[in-house]
């Protein structure tokens, strides 16, 4: 099983797959590691990719279902995980990259088109996380009901304190739209995106869908797209074409 380390940080990755890199964050919010795609994923993106790219793939740091390992940054929570996902990229010798991100994944790349924009070819976010505004505590409040416990059961220098701070600067400090990211960052940006809209408590519908509006380079699949056997593989195939379109020259 090959690791990342840098600093206090140890990161578990994988890969899949041979051609251009297509880094893939699994969802599962603050538990997102590789199990998420056998488990919760309604595809395995490295399955269904790895025949035209280099599928790679990470644990969270903060994933109990995982083998990554790193402290909480409390007064940098979103900036800390995207310290690891360049961090790997730069392990692993690559610059250039595609994305595809699950749940807290959409989160996660708008962060790094924020960054380091230069670098991220084209992404795909598929049911996006996002603030919802009839539940605008909901990312806090779930966490701190079972990930938060769950972690610091298995990892004895944590407590709930910590914890809580953490989620505070993570998720009631991050305003009405994506977490990361406000509104002007999506209009300015000139990466193309392709967003799988999901209506799920954490997977707001109209944030998606605004997403969609503000980006100038903004693609859509089909929706809904998750809700039988049947649509599933037309989505995953749209996604396909999509990153085909983008997908750089050797």
């Amino acid at each position: 099983m090959p690791f990342f380390e840098k600093g206090a940080v140890r990161i578990h990755y994988e890969e899949e797959g041979s051609g251009p890199p297509l880094l893939i964050i699994p969802g599962g919010g603050l538990d997102s590691s590789r199990a998420f795609f056998s488990t919760l994923s309604p595809f395995d993106p490295m399955q269904e990719f790895r025949d035209s790219y280099r599928c790679i793939t990470m644990d969270l740091r903060t994933a109990y279902s995982g083998k990554s390992n790193g402290p909480l940054e409390i007064d940098r929570p979103w900036d800390s995980f995207t310290d690891d996902q360049l961090g790997l990229m730069d392990h692993l010798g690559i610059d250039k990259f595609l994305i595809m991100g699950f749940c807290i994944g959409g989160p996660f790349i708008w962060n790094l088109l924020k960054r380091s924009p230069e670098r991220v070819i084209a992404a795909v976010t598929a049911q996006p996380s996002g603030w919802r505004h009839e539940k605008p505590r909901l990312g806090y409040e779930s966490n701190m009901a079972k990930w938060g416990p769950t972690l610091c059961a298995q990892r004895p220098e944590l407590n709930m304190t910590l914890v809580e701070a953490f989620l505070n600067n993570m998720y009631l400090k991050r305003g009405d739209f994506v977490y990361t990211v406000d509104r002007d960052t999506v209009r300015n940006c000139h990466t193309p995106v392709f967003v799988m809209p999901d209506d799920s408590p954490p997977h707001p519908y109209d944030i998606a869908m605004e997403v969609v509006s503000l980006a100038p380079k903004s693609e859509v699949s089909i929706y809904p797209w998750k809700t039988s056997p049947e649509l599933i593989p037309v989505a995953v195939a749209q996604a396909r074409e999509f990153l085909a379109r983008h997908r750089p020259v050797a």
